[in-house]
């Protein structure tokens, strides 16, 4: 180890001091230990001067050292980068949406309008049958034989009206030879007039009998898809009509169909407003579809609000060729209400909300971010219409977000606004459908 100036000092006085302590013992033995004993502390005080100047000589190189190695200080934070864009300015269609319901356009309860025993049945459960095609027969030997009887009755009044009115030709051929009262001649014209009347009577028998006989095969009234049959061959119905007739089934028109639902007052003033009425297009989707598919029109709007909801009842005729759509069923129904313009659109991921505003964050032309209070429309896929406050111009920060804050300065990137396949396209290709309740392999 190497020594230092202050060591070299030390080990010189200490040197010197010991030569003169031997000298002095050496004079006289007696003070050694007297003058050892005095000179001990200066010997000690000495030594601590020393050490408290190895300290303060530590302490200024440690306090050179580091105030010598401090950090410089930090750059400035780059500005936050950001991408923005343009609006994609686009034509729409704006639609106000409704659910409801389809209907058939006609539904018959199909009864007899004779009593008796079915005796056949001429369609399969839930199948498309033409108007006038035989569904039940009902035992017609009863009718048949009342159906001949009338017709006996009115040719027995037929003769009888023949007889009756010759024997008024004869008696008037006598009437100018004074051989025959006027008062003969009157009784034979009204048996004339009687018998008439009776051949009348009759013959409506007849006609009565005859559709009492058609009637008994019962015929589908419209086209439609028929229900189950609620009576079987055998059993014993009830006619005459209404509601005490036996009910044998039910019949549904196919071909329009109804779709029913209702509006809001806000939505029925609405379409009132913009002239929307009898003939306007709609479009429907089912509850597995994604897309608008079924297209009617508009054909009846309630001519009130219901008191208690508010609500008002309308129906739109849909075109049903294939049978695909049947009463009952779910939809979702669009009117299209604002007509076809020009509007803005951003991706709905740019807007931001302050509370009840929602706002767009735009760049100005120095860098600086700044918000715009927005007015929002529908959505279109997965883009915002902004009905107002934007303008074309507008750079809108479409990423990026979450880094900008109004007054700040950001690094700018250019990006593009377009529409691309929504979540609505990919349904479409693949529709909800329920899964299977259960599976097994194949064989």
């Amino acid at each position: 180890m190497l020594d230092t100036p202050f060591d070299r000092y030390s080990n010189d006085s200490a040197e010197a001091h010991r030569a003169q302590h031997i000298a002095e013992i050496l004079d006289d033995p007696d003070r050694g230990d007297a003058v050892h004993s005095e000179k001990k502390p200066a010997s000690n005080g000495r030594g601590r001067r020393i050490w408290l100047g190895l300290a303060i000589a530590a302490a200024l190189a440690g306090a050179w050292w580091l105030l010598g190695s401090a950090p410089e200080p930090q750059a400035a934070a780059a500005p936050p980068a950001v991408t923005v864009a343009q609006p994609l300015q686009q034509e729409i269609t704006e639609w106000d949406e409704f659910v409801g319901r389809f209907k058939a356009s006609r539904s018959v309860e199909v009864r007899p309008q004779v009593s008796g025993q079915i005796t056949q049945v001429h369609f399969t459960d839930g199948q498309f049958v033409q108007k006038g095609a035989p569904l039940f027969t009902i035992d017609p030997r009863t009718y048949r034989a009342a159906l001949a009887e009338a017709q006996a009755d009115a040719a027995r009044a037929e003769s009888a009206l023949a007889l009756a009115q010759d024997n008024l030709a004869r008696a008037q051929r006598l009437v100018s030879d004074d051989a025959i009262a006027e008062t003969e001649i009157d009784r034979l014209q009204a048996e004339v007039r009687n018998y008439a009347a009776t051949l009348a009577a009759a013959r409506a028998r007849v006609s009565s009998r005859s559709l009492d006989l058609g009637f008994t095969t019962v015929r589908a009234p419209i086209s439609g898809r028929i229900s189950d049959r609620r009576i079987d061959a055998g059993n014993l119905v009830s006619g005459g009509g209404g509601s005490a007739a036996t009910l044998l089934t039910t019949i549904d028109a196919v071909d329009p169909i109804y779709f029913e639902f209702t509006g809001s007052e806000a939505l029925f003033l609405k379409a009132r407003r913009e002239g929307l009425d009898k003939g306007t297009p709609v479009e429907i989707r089912l509850q597995d579809e994604a897309d608008y598919r079924w297209h009617g029109t508009l054909d009846f709007t309630d001519n009130g609000l219901d008191s208690q909801s508010g609500t008002i009842r309308a129906r739109a005729v849909v075109r049903n060729g294939e049978g695909f759509l049947a009463s009952g069923l779910f939809g979702r129904m669009r009117l299209a209400s604002g007509g076809t313009h020009e509007a803005l659109l951003v991706p709905d991921t740019a807007v931001a909300t302050d509370q009840t505003r929602k706002l767009l964050m735009v760049v100005e032309k120095d860098g600086t971010v700044a918000a715009r209070a927005v007015e929002l429309g529908p959505l279109v896929g997965q883009l915002r219409v902004i009905e107002s406050g934007l303008e074309p111009s507008d750079r809108v920060i479409i990423e990026g977000l979450q880094m900008a804050m109004p007054g700040q300065k950001v690094s700018v990137q250019n990006g593009t606004i377009a529409i691309t396949a929504s979540a609505e396209a990919e349904e479409r290709k693949a529709p909800n459908l329920p899964p299977a309740a259960s599976a097994s392999l194949a064989r």
